[in-house]
């Protein structure tokens, strides 16, 4: 039923249990897979990340009644500052009563803020790790569009080892996980070479593919970024584009665990707001007969080490 007329917001947490409940790498969603999100006590402050230069030898020798030496966890204090991702929808008593036998016009009307929401995290995720800013130089960036992934007799498995051995030696931490996106997937699957590491196999298809990428690549996961946004403005025809492209591929090392361990970097998430990442709050506005639904987010996507990751380029 509508709340009552107040001047106050009423929290729905009930509603925001959706944003962390939905299995976003269904639907083609891998901002979280690629940069995992880490809680934070503060909007904005520092992390203590975790950097490459923990490799520095430590001799362990030791003298009869001598000091042990001593080493050190070598952290870098990264500053991150969230910033408030809002959007709100109406949901009209008459749209309230029209809808009440189709499905619950509240939980839909949250559904659809989310899943904006997780589109823009998506779009900003992107911005950060396809970046030929960031990803620059021989130890982070390769361009293999000369021999292209989507020509099908290229050694896509050759093209990755490399990668993988110039992130290995470059941050001493074998990548462990392979970013495409939904175009990279389909020339993976059309691939001379991968289809002969599976002899006898009539029709390779892409559960087969997911299913034997350690086997074939060395790699714990595959992420393929399958999401397409409307990028037309506002009231001209849909123009559906893709986040992820083909242009590129991400080997990376996943950040995972506590924040002692190392990897490529976090979606930073202030909590304090919410129950858990969205905060979701209902008012009432009388003039429009509506009950308005909002939706927060407090986000930074952050890398903690470009090293942790190697760019390459796969298609002009």
């Amino acid at each position: 039923m509508p709340i009552q007329p107040t001047s106050y917001a009423v929290p729905r947490a009930d509603l925001g249990e959706a944003f962390y409940e939905f299995d976003g790498s269904a639907e083609g969603f891998v901002a979280a897979d690629v940069l995992p999100v880490i809680p934070v006590p503060r909007k904005a402050a520092t992390l203590s990340v975790i950097q490459r230069e923990n490799l520095k030898r430590a001799l362990d020798s030791h003298a009869n009644g001598a000091a042990f030496a001593r080493i050190n966890l070598a952290s870098e204090d990264l500053a991150y500052a969230c910033v408030d991702h809002g959007l709100e929808e109406q949901l009209t008593d008459e749209d309230r009563k029209n809808y009440a036998l189709d499905f619950d016009a509240e939980q839909a009307t949250v559904n659809n803020i989310i899943h904006h929401q997780m589109i823009e995290r998506e779009i900003r995720t992107k911005d950060i790790v396809w970046s030929t800013t960031t990803f620059a130089g021989a130890a982070l960036f390769k361009d293999n569009s000369g021999s292209p992934w989507s020509t099908a007799a290229t050694s896509i498995i050759g093209q990755i080892a490399v990668g993988k051995e110039t992130a290995r030696a470059n941050s001493g931490n074998q990548p462990d996980s392979l970013l495409i996106g939904a175009a990279g997937l389909a020339n993976l699957l059309a691939n001379t070479e991968l289809i002969t590491r599976f002899p006898g196999a009539a029709v390779i298809t892409e559960q087969m593919l997911r299913a034997n990428l350690a086997a074939v690549f060395g790699l714990k996961n595959l992420f393929v970024g399958g999401r397409v946004y409307d990028s037309a403005d506002e009231g001209v025809a849909f123009s559906g584009s893709d986040i992820w492209s083909d242009t590129y591929a991400l080997l990376f090392k996943q950040a995972t665990g506590d924040m002692k361990s190392y990897g490529l970097g976090r979606t930073v998430v202030w909590d304090m707001m919410a129950a858990g990442e969205v905060n979701v709050v209902q008012y009432r506005e009388e003039q429009t007969k509506s009950d308005i639904f909002r939706g927060e987010l407090f986000e930074v996507p952050k890398l903690f080490d470009a090293y942790a990751g190697h760019l390459m380029q796969i298609e002009t």
